[in-house]
């Protein structure tokens, strides 16, 4: 018998119970053979190509449970604005970009911090650095943007004519003039002066994203939003995926979020849907529809999530994505179409809203065939009883550990001392017998490295050097199962991928070092050597000797 590859040499971290390490991987098919436990072949068995690893640790491939794909890919076109720490520098770098652009070109730039900087961009002074030209900055946390007044012109906010979306907000000064600040919803008047995009260039962006992931050891994520509300890029945005499969161009599995606004009333069924009746599942391996994405609120850093009880540094208390019974109508809807639902809900008001609608599906007969798979994206701020539904009614916790290093100094300070611990839990959450599949939210806030997130699964530490939330850290396998078997399962792939095991797809990382090994300060430095995917390589295949197009056929 010939198979496709053997990787030998390698220290094998199957994440599989029944073997957890290994010295080779056989691979076939692009699935795992076996899981050898040495270097050699059994007799009448011979590999195409043998890759020696030179000892390097091998591990599944890395999932990233909710991030923004096209999103991103887009972003790296924009100005970097993550980093800067005063106005005059947003100015500046506005005013160069500016320079390179036709004179009604949109300045677009992302990632800044009204806190690092004392205050989000002022619409005047965004005239005066884009030359009249109309400029969109982007919050790191993607829940606020800050405009010129050229945007708010086009938008119709000047004159009157803009009607805000629901759960959007314009900020006006003590003189009711905008200011250019737009929060949540409201962020779709700048967005939607651009969209649609076109296909064709989402399809690059996915494919400029896509290749980013693979250099990452990333080889499936979810899309955690696409095709409406102020998240989408267009309604077709299925089909850029399409397009960039179709091309050769995409790098990563994906499973595909539609926006809560994409669903409506469907005629001859229950609920909300798709037309055709299209639901989860749909595609295959490679490029498939996922659960509804719908937003209850906004964000901490931004201060737009929705609370209980008033910011410790400000004088409110967050807002709702909507009309609390508009979210849960909604959510039922869905549910009752057949739709496994992904809650957006960062703030304890926001979850305790959410966990009611899941509360009321869970009364109802579910039109499916395999119980749904629910989620709470984000749970930011979860109390032990909020905690206690969502393991009763077996929603799944999406949170992202690196928030806390990237904004946890400022969520410390939004929510003070007295619910500090509540931020972003994780050992608490498995405790509760829940899963925590690991996720990033790239584009927004943290650069979305697996390893970096891993680190802060088990640091939980601020850049300011402050820990939140000790007793919620895990150690280091842990974390390597939230970006492999726990994501794997909350994609209901638990039998497909996720482990290196017979029958399992081929989809490795070769590491530099053992990450549930190393020092966990340099957990996030870890050497990313090679991505394979159905045993093919995305990335090193140079360094494994294999074709560049890592064919291993």
């Amino acid at each position: 018998m010939e198979i496709d590859l053997l990787l030998r040499d390698a220290d094998v971290l199957t994440l599989d119970d029944a073997r957890p390490r290994g010295r080779a991987v056989a691979v076939h098919h692009g699935h795992v053979l076996a899981v050898l436990d040495d270097d050699e072949l059994p007799a009448g068995v011979r590999a195409r190509r043998v890759v020696d690893a030179g000892g390097a640790t091998v591990v599944p491939g890395f999932d990233d449970a909710h991030q923004h794909t096209a999103w991103f890919g887009q972003s790296l076109a924009e100005i970097p604005l993550g980093g800067l720490r005063d106005l005059d520098a947003v100015y500046d770098a506005v005013a160069a970009r500016a320079a390179e652009l036709a004179a009604d070109a949109f300045v677009v730039g992302s990632g800044y911090d009204d806190v690092a900087l004392g205050g989000s961009p002022d619409r005047r002074a965004l005239d005066r650095a884009g030359g009249g030209r109309p400029v969109w900055l982007k919050h790191r946390s993607a829940h606020v943007c800050a405009v010129s007044s050229e945007v708010l012109r086009r938008a119709g906010v000047l004159d009157g004519e803009a009607v805000v979306p629901a759960g959007g907000v314009v900020v006006r000064d003590e003189a009711g003039d905008p200011t250019g600040v737009l929060l949540e919803a409201a962020q779709a008047l700048a967005g939607d002066l651009l969209r649609p995009y076109s296909v064709e260039d989402l399809a690059d962006a996915i494919a400029a994203a896509t290749a980013v992931f693979a250099r990452q050891g990333i080889t499936h994520v979810t899309e955690a939003g696409i095709g409406g509300g102020w998240i989408g890029r267009s309604p077709r945005e299925l089909a850029a995926y399409q397009l960039a499969r179709e091309r050769g161009d995409l790098a990563v599995r994906v499973d595909l979020m539609p926006e809560t606004s994409v669903l409506h009333d469907t005629a001859g069924g229950p609920g909300r849907g798709l037309d055709l009746g299209l639901r989860p599942g749909l595609g295959d391996r490679h490029l498939r529809v996922g659960p509804m994405k719908i937003f209850f609120d906004g964000a901490l850093s931004s201060r737009t999530a929705a609370m209980r009880e008033p910011y410790a540094d400000r004088d409110h208390a967050g807002y709702l994505g909507d009309d609390p019974d508009a979210l849960r109508h909604a959510l039922v809807g869905a549910v009752a179409g057949g739709w496994s639902v992904a809650a957006h809900a960062i703030g304890d008001r926001a979850v305790d809203a959410a966990l009611d609608a899941f509360e009321e599906t869970a009364r109802r007969p579910w039109p499916g065939v395999r119980p749904p798979r629910h989620r709470l994206e984000h749970a930011g701020v979860v109390d032990d009883a909020a905690l206690a539904r969502m393991a009763a009614l077996g929603v799944t916790p999406v949170p992202q550990a690196r928030f806390l290093f990237e904004i946890g100094d400022s969520m410390a300070a939004a929510v003070g001392d007295e619910r500090v611990d509540r931020l972003y839990r994780h050992a608490s959450f498995l405790r509760a017998g829940l899963r925590v599949p690991a996720s990033s939210d790239r584009p927004c806030v943290a650069d979305g490295h697996p390893l970096r997130g891993m680190r802060s699964m088990v640091q939980r530490r601020t850049a300011a050097g402050c820990t939140l939330g000790a007793d919620e850290a895990v150690d280091a396998a842990t974390a390597l199962r939230a970006s492999t078997v726990d994501a794997a399962w909350v994609a209901g792939d638990e039998d497909a991928r996720g482990r290196l095991a017979p029958g399992f797809a081929a989809d490795l990382v070769v590491l530099g070092d053992d990450p549930t090994r190393t020092d966990p300060d340099r957990i996030g430095d870890i050497e990313v050597v090679a991505t394979l995917r159905d045993g093919r390589a995305t990335h090193g295949a140079d360094v494994l000797g294999l074709p560049p197009d890592g064919d291993t056929q």
